[in-house]
Order: structure tokens, then C-alpha cells, then sequence
């Protein structure tokens, strides 16, 4: 059954990753614009034709996502005026400004049950909006930083964010969106406006069942790797994935554009085989995640899982184990955070692997866009150490690792454990952090550090253990999901300027070779070893002594 569901999954991915990858690629490097672009551009009164230094770049995209930020604030705020509301109230000032963060930055983390507290009208023009347009920064990034390593000797700049934006929208998100949803639809999806029905149970009781807008909203979640469910079951829900097809269809659409980001950074790099060096680290690590998520749900730890053949509980039978550790392995793998089962009924072990996941940075193969700027720091690192060991002045891809550009990549690197850890700590050493941990011992430090790393990592899916709908947690998290989202892509956009003002370096016989086996096990190594020397102590004290005990 999990090999079966694996096989089929990897063959769908290796079928669309050639003819997707290259179109990408057209996308970004396309000198034309359509002409529903031009109108957006009109209306926006910007150049399109304007490159931008990387700092014009950031200043475009935070005052864009600010501008989000606001709006999205001021919905929440204002929903109980809102057409089609459904007679909920509007969210307190902590639990808007945390909505508003959340959705903004990729993360779509949530305090609140969707289907009892958010309204039609501020699902679609508001989170379902954000989904397709948060997205499309992460995207935007990882474009401009090829553009770092594609370029020599300019003045620093990277493009037109505006351009990205747009395209990415227009010409990728939606269009896969659209036939995405038809494909949930022919599952049994829910797409309507219905509000609360009132159904009669199979015992005879009556129950209100809400409808929605579900398939357009579920698409973006999984495809954009958002997360955020319109019900609070997210993808455990059978209106948002109803059968096995579905549930295998989802975890396609939150793989498909992570794991095909890496041909388009080949191509348009001029060399292919840069592409699939960073697609063989992820696969990889991503692999590993699969199979020990895999076994720590169907086969032990303990007599009672292996006898009914596996760790049931948390868990749609619809979809089986196997169905639920892989949904999870590419929900924390990545930046999605939609879950389909319980992570806080996960083993010990399993609950490890999958914060473990989000640890590495959510690299295997990690966010839209997040995923392949995330890597390509974490090569650099690599480069630099196999530099220093013979010898030679780091360079990849033509590029020079001088001290200027450690030093950002290092930033980079520090930002997420910083956030993690100085924000477990908070909450861990706090009565107000104490209050909401369900449990005692190493479980209640694993929801805690669940909860901030997914903050921090722009993930979003939750242990759900952990009581944070509260006006502590809302501000922490949120916190947490600004700095763990801006923060990262302002480094990034700095090393692809400074990138792009270099002059590309001529390869020679004693340049390192970033095409090899050799590297790719190299990176791989780079990014276990960063993440083991940074997080084993605070796992030591949460899933891997519960695992033990």
C-alpha cells in the first residue's frame, strides 16, 4: 500500500517535472507581456519594463505585502459587515493581526476553527487571495536569485518584482489552480455558496453542515504550499479530500512546483545539471523523511500499533496509515501545513520525524520558491567548506564566496533557529506560554517547539495539543511568522544583488565541481549536520526522550 501510493506519486512528479520546469523557465525569461499583464500593470502604474536593484526589489515586495498585511487586517476586523458572513463576529485585534500575518507570509497558521469563524466572503477575497499572492512572492525571490547567478558585471540588478508577481499569478498559480479544481471537483470535492444545512444523522439526530467555496480554496492551499483549511479538519475533512484519489492528488499538488523549481534554475543558468544536483539533495532528504515517518506510524514503536497495523489513532481510516505519513511527510517537508491527520497522535518518533522536517528549513523539498532559495544558501555553505579544504577561494557557479557573501548566507542560516529557539524558550520559561500545553513532560515541549518552529519556517500545520488562541500565542507566533518570512528573503535578495554585480568567474581544473554525486552528498551532509548541531539538544528533551521512554 505505501509503496504502491509512493510509486505512483514519484511517477506523476518525474512525468510533469521536464515540460514544467522548461515552461517556467519561458515564463521568467520571456520578454513579452499579455495583455491582461499590461492592464495589471496600468493599474498598478508601474514600469514592468523596469529592472529593479535588489533593493528596490525588497522595498516593492514589502510594501506589496505590508499593503496585504493591512487589508487582510482590516477583513478580519470587519467581517461581521462583510457580505455573505454567515452571522460570525469579527476577530479580536490579536487574533486579526495574527490571521493577517499568517496569510501574508506563507504560513497560513490558525488559531481559529474556519468553518465557525470565518465568513464566505473573507475566505475568498481574502485568504484564498493571499494564497495565490504569497505564493508568488516565494516564487519571485527564487527567480531573482537565479537572476544573481545568471548575471555578470551588472549594477546589482534582479528584474521587476512587479513583473514576477504578475506572471507567476497569471501565468502559472492560476492557470494550474483552475485545472486542479476540476480534478478535486471529480473527487467530491465541495465548490458552492451554501451556508448552514441542517442534515439528519444516521442515529436521527440533527447536525448543521456548512458548505462553501471549498475546491477553489483547496487547490491554492495545497498547490501555493499554504495550508489553512476552510474547515477546521483541514484535509482530514471530506468536503476539502474526500477518498484515497484525492488525498493522493493533494500531495501531488503540494510537491509538483517545489520539486520542478530546480530544472527552471538550471535552465536558466545554462547548465542543467546544476538543476538536477539540487533536485537529487532534495529527493533525497525528502525519501529518508518518507521512510521513517512510514515506519514510525505503521510499525512500531509498541505491541499495539504493530497489531492492528499501525498507529491509528488521530488518523482517517479513508486514507490509512500510509496515506497519513506520507501527507505528512510532504506537508513538513515543505511549507504547506495542511495536515489529514492528527500530528499530535503521531508516535513519538513519527512526531520527531516531522518537526525534524521543518528544522532543516523545509528544504526536502520546501516551500514554493522557499525551498530552492532555502537550498541553494545551504550549496553555498557547502562550497565554501569544500573551498576551505583545498584550498581555494569558494565559487559556485562562477561566483565568488567572499567574506561579504558568508556572511549574509550566514545570517540567513541563523535567523530560523534564533527565531525557534529564543521562542520556545519564551514560551516554555512564561505562565502565560504554560497555560496553553495540554500535556506534561518531554510531550508538552514537543507541541511547543512544534508550534514555533511551523511558525518561524512559514508552515503552519500545528501538533493541535497546544491551546493558541490566545492573545500570547497569536502575538509570539506572529512575531515568529514575520521575522521567519521577511527577514530570510531580504538576505537573500542582498547575495543575488551582489551576485549579479560580480563578474562570472571562467571554470577551471581546480574549481569544485557542483554537478557530482560528490556534492550532492556534500550539500546533503551540510544541511543534516547544521540542522543536528543546532536542534538535538531541545529533540533530546522533547520527541527523542519520549521515543526512548
Amino acid at each position: 500500500m505505501a509503496i504502491g501510493q509512493i510509486s505512483v506519486l514519484l511517477i506523476a512528479l518525474a512525468a510533469v517535472h521536464l515540460p514544467l520546469g522548461a515552461y517556467l523557465a519561458r515564463v521568467y525569461t520571456s520578454p513579452k507581456h499579455l495583455r491582461v499583464e499590461r492592464a495589471g500593470y496600468r493599474l498598478m502604474r508601474v514600469d514592468a519594463d523596469a529592472e529593479q536593484k535588489w533593493s528596490s526589489y525588497l522595498f516593492s515586495l514589502l510594501g506589496f505585502s505590508m499593503a496585504s498585511l493591512l487589508f487582510l487586517y482590516a477583513l478580519g476586523r470587519l467581517q461581521n459587515h462583510l457580505p455573505m458572513s454567515l452571522g460570525v463576529s469579527a476577530f479580536d485585534p490579536a487574533g486579526a493581526w495574527n490571521t493577517a500575518v499568517s496569510f501574508v507570509a506563507n504560513t497560513n497558521w490558525q488559531w481559529y476553527s474556519g468553518e465557525a469563524a470565518a465568513g464566505h466572503f473573507y475566505q475568498m477575497a481574502g485568504l484564498a487571495v493571499q494564497n495565490f499572492v504569497s505564493a508568488a512572492v516565494g516564487i519571485s525571490v527564487a527567480i531573482a536569485l537565479i537572476r544573481g547567478f545568471q548575471r555578470s558585471g551588472t549594477d546589482g540588478r534582479l528584474g521587476n518584482f512587479w513583473s514576477d508577481l504578475t506572471r507567476t499569478c497569471v501565468r502559472v498559480l492560476l492557470p494550474m489552480a483552475f485545472l486542479g479544481a476540476i480534478v478535486l471537483l471529480a473527487t467530491g470535492v465541495i465548490q458552492n455558496f451554501d451556508s448552514h444545512t441542517a442534515v439528519q444523522t444516521v442515529t436521527g439526530a440533527t447536525q448543521s453542515v456548512l458548505g462553501g467555496p471549498v475546491a477553489s480554496q483547496e487547490v491554492i492551499k495545497e498547490l501555493g504550499t499554504n495550508g489553512g483549511g476552510f474547515f477546521n479538519a483541514n484535509s482530514a475533512h471530506p468536503f476539502e479530500n474526500p477518498t484515497p484519489i484525492s488525498n493522493l492528488f493533494e500531495i501531488f499538488l503540494i510537491l509538483v512546483i517545489p520539486f520542478t523549481l530546480p530544472r527552471t534554475f538550471g535552465i536558466m543558468v545554462g547548465d542543467k545539471r546544476q538543476g538536477w544536483a539540487i533536485l537529487s539533495v532534495m529527493s533525497s532528504l525528502w525519501l529518508a523523511s518518507v521512510a521513517l515517518l512510514t515506519w514510525a506510524e505503521m510499525s512500531g514503536p509498541g505491541a499495539v500499533a504493530r497489531a492492528a497495523g499501525g498507529a491509528l489513532e488521530g488518523k482517517e481510516l479513508r486514507f490509512g496509515t500510509a496515506g497519513s505519513a506520507l501527507f505528512a511527510a510532504a506537508t513538513t517537508g515543505t511549507s504547506t501545513g495542511a495536515v489529514n491527520a492528527m500530528h499530535d497522535s503521531l508516535t513519538a518518533p513519527g512526531g520527531g520525524v516531522a518537526i525534524f522536517g521543518m528544522l532543516l528549513g523545509e528544504v526536502a523539498p520546501g516551500g514554493v520558491g522557499t525551498g530552492l532559495y532555502g537550498l541553494l544558501m545551504l550549496a553555498i555553505v557547502a562550497v565554501f567548506v569544500g573551498g576551505l579544504m583545498v584550498g581555494r577561494t569558494p565559487e559556485y557557479l562562477g561566483k565568488k564566496i567572499g567574506r561579504q557573501e558568508i556572511t549574509l548566507v550566514a545570517l540567513y542560516i541563523l535567523t530560523m533557529p534564533l527565531l525557534v529557539l529564543v521562542g520556545t524558550a519564551v514560551a516554555i520559561a512564561t505562565p502565560a506560554g504554560q497555560a496553553g500545553i495540554q500535556e506534561l513532560g518531554p510531550h508538552g515541549l514537543s507541541e511547543v517547539l512544534y508550534a514555533v518552529t511551523s511558525a518561524a519556517n512559514n508552515n503552519g500545520s500545528a501538533f493541535a495539543g497546544l491551546t493558541a488562541a490566545t492573545p500570547f500565542y497569536n502575538t509570539l507566533l506572529g512575531v515568529a511568522m514575520l521575522a521567519g518570512r521577511f527577514i530570510p528573503i531580504a538576505l537573500v535578495l542582498a547575495l543575488a544583488g551582489r551576485f549579479a554585480s560580480q563578474r562570472t568567474t571562467p571554470t577551471t581544473a581546480g574549481t569544485l565541481p557542483t554537478h557530482q554525486p560528490l556534492f550532492v552528498g556534500l550539500v546533503a551532509a551540510v544541511t543534516v549536520v547544521i540542522v543536528g548541531l543546532t536542534f538535538i539538544p531541545v529533540l533530546s528533551l522533547g520527541p527523542i526522550v519520549e521515543s526512548l521512554t
